[in-house]
C-alpha cells in the first residue's frame, strides 16, 4: 500500500528563498499552461507538451523534468476537475455554481505543491540531508528531520516522487512510501462492530465508548473565536484564522488516528474483523436545524473511516461496509424495527422485548451481526479502500444484500496521506 511521509525541511535563508523561488517559476507556468489547455481544449499530456514545453523551459528557465512535471501537474488538476464536475460536486450542469468551475482555466497557488522526482531530489539518510533542484541550481545540504518510525519507512520503502509544500513559513516534503501489506485474515472468528457518531466518537460491540466531549468543546471554542476574528476582517486576524483552522485540523486527525490505531489493534489481537457503516452521502440525507449544521459538518467520520481501512489493511484484518438503515432503531436482541425503541439518544429501551441497553452500544451490536451474515455470505472482499475525494452521493440501498458490503482489507491500493 502508498502511505505518505511528511518530513520537515530546516532549510537556511538562502535556501528558502531559492525553494520560493523555484514553486513561485513552476506555478507560474502551471497557471500558463492550464490558460493554453482551456482556451485550446488540449488536456492530454502528449499533446499539451508539445505545445508548452518549449515555452516552459526558455520563459521560466525550468529544468527538463520540471517543466514536465508542470505539466503533467495542469492535466491532472483538469482531470480531477472533470471528475468533480461529474460526480455532481459543482452542483448541477447549467448552475452558478457549475459554470464558474468549468467556465474557466484552472489557477494555481504561487506556494501550491510541486512534485519532484528522484532525478530533482535525492535523499542522504545517514546526515539527513538531501540535494533538490532549484531555479538557481541544483541546491545540496538542505537539513530535514522527521521521526524515527518515519526515517525507517523512508530507508526502507520511499518510492516515486516527493511533494515539496510550503505551510506557514515551513517547509515540508510529502514523500510517498510503498509498504507492504500484512497476509490478510480470510477466516475471522468474529466482527468488531463499530458505531460512528458525532457525540461518541466510536462505539464498539464490545461495549467500549470514544466520546467526543473533549472535541465537542474544542470546537465550540474555536467556533467561537472564528466568529470574532471573522468579525475584526484585518489582515493579522485573517492570518490567525488560518493558524487556527489547522490547529483544529491537526488535532481532529491526532485523534482519528489514535482511536483507529486502537481499533485495529483489537481486532487483530482477538482475531477479528472491523464492521462499519457505509455513511456515504449521510450529509446530503439529513436536514437539520440550523443550531446543529456546524456540528454535524464537522463530523469527520469519513476520515475516521479511511484511516480504519488503511491500517487494518496493513494489518491483514478485513474491513466490511454494511447498510446503515435502522441500525439504530432495531433491537439486537429479539431484531424489532421501531422507531420508539430509542427513548433518547442514549438509551434503547426494546418495546417488544425489554431489552435496555445505551442506544449507541446497541447499534454497534447490529453492525456487528449484519457484518457476520453478509461474511457468511461469501461478500466479495476486492474493492479498493475509501477514496481520498468524496464521490457523488448514489443514494442509500433500503434491503440488505451481499451487494451491500465493501471489503476493505483485501483489495489493492491504499490511501494516500
Amino acid at each position: 500500500m502508498k502511505l505518505v511521509v511528511q518530513v520537515t525541511l530546516l532549510p537556511t535563508p538562502r535556501q528558502a528563498s531559492a525553494l520560493e523561488a523555484t514553486l513561485h517559476a513552476c506555478n507560474e507556468a502551471a497557471t500558463w499552461v492550464s490558460r493554453v489547455a482551456f482556451d485550446r481544449d488540449v488536456k492530454k499530456n502528449i499533446p499539451l507538451r508539445k505545445l508548452t514545453y518549449g515555452m516552459v523551459r526558455t520563459r521560466w528557465q525550468l529544468g527538463a523534468q520540471a517543466a514536465q512535471h508542470v505539466i503533467k501537474k495542469t492535466c491532472d488538476a483538469y482531470t480531477a476537475l472533470k471528475a468533480n464536475l461529474q460526480a455532481g460536486n459543482f452542483l448541477k450542469p447549467g448552475s452558478k455554481r457549475y459554470r464558474k468551475g468549468a467556465g474557466k482555466p484552472v489557477v494555481f497557488r504561487l506556494e501550491g505543491a510541486q512534485p519532484f522526482d528522484d532525478r530533482m531530489l535525492s535523499w542522504r539518510m545517514p546526515e539527513r540531508q538531501l540535494s533538490i533542484w532549484t531555479v538557481t541550481g541544483r541546491m545540496k545540504g538542505v537539513a530535514f528531520t522527521a521521526s524515527p518510525e518515519q526515517l525507517t519507512m523512508l530507508a526502507l520503502y520511499r518510492r516515486g516522487e516527493s511533494d515539496l509544500v510550503p505551510q506557514d513559513g515551513r517547509w515540508f516534503l510529502n514523500a510517498t512510501c510503498e509498504v507492504p501489506e500484512a497476509e490478510p485474515n480470510p477466516d475471522p472468528v468474529d466482527f468488531l462492530g463499530v458505531d460512528l457518531g458525532i457525540v461518541n466518537i466510536a462505539t464498539t460491540s464490545d461495549g467500549e465508548i470514544m466520546a467526543g466531549r473533549e472535541l465537542d468543546r474544542i470546537r465550540v471554542r474555536e467556533r467561537n473565536l472564528r466568529t470574532k476574528l471573522q468579525k475584526k476582517n484585518t489582515p493579522s486576524a485573517k492570518r490567525r484564522l488560518k493558524r487556527r483552522r489547522r490547529k483544529e485540523s491537526r488535532r481532529v486527525k491526532d485523534i482519528n488516528h489514535k482511536i483507529a490505531k486502537h481499533l485495529v489493534a483489537e481486532a487483530e489481537r482477538t482475531g477479528r474483523g472491523i464492521a462499519l457503516e457505509d455513511l456515504t452521502g449521510i450529509r446530503e440525507r439529513v436536514r437539520l436545524r440550523k443550531p446543529q449544521r456546524a456540528t454535524h459538518s464537522s463530523w469527520s467520520f469519513a476520515q475516521l473511516g479511511a484511516y480504519m481501512a488503511y491500517k487494518a489493511r496493513r494489518a491483514g484484518v478485513p474491513v466490511v461496509y454494511v447498510d446503515p438503515a435502522y441500525t439504530s432503531s432495531t433491537c439486537a436482541q429479539c431484531g424489532r424495527i421501531d422507531k420508539a425503541n430509542r427513548v433518547s439518544r442514549a438509551r434503547f429501551a426494546c418495546r417488544s422485548c425489554g431489552f435496555v441497553d445505551h442506544a449507541d452500544r446497541n447499534g454497534s451490536r447490529n453492525i456487528r451481526a449484519r457484518a457476520c451474515e453478509l461474511w457468511r455470505r461469501g461478500a466479495p472482499s476486492t474493492a479498493p479502500a475509501p477514496p481520498l475525494e468524496p464521490s457523488g452521493w448514489t443514494g442509500r440501498k433500503r434491503r440488505i444484500t451481499s451487494g451491500d458490503a465493501r471489503c476493505a482489507s483485501l483489495g489493492p491500493g491504499a490511501p494516500g496521506g
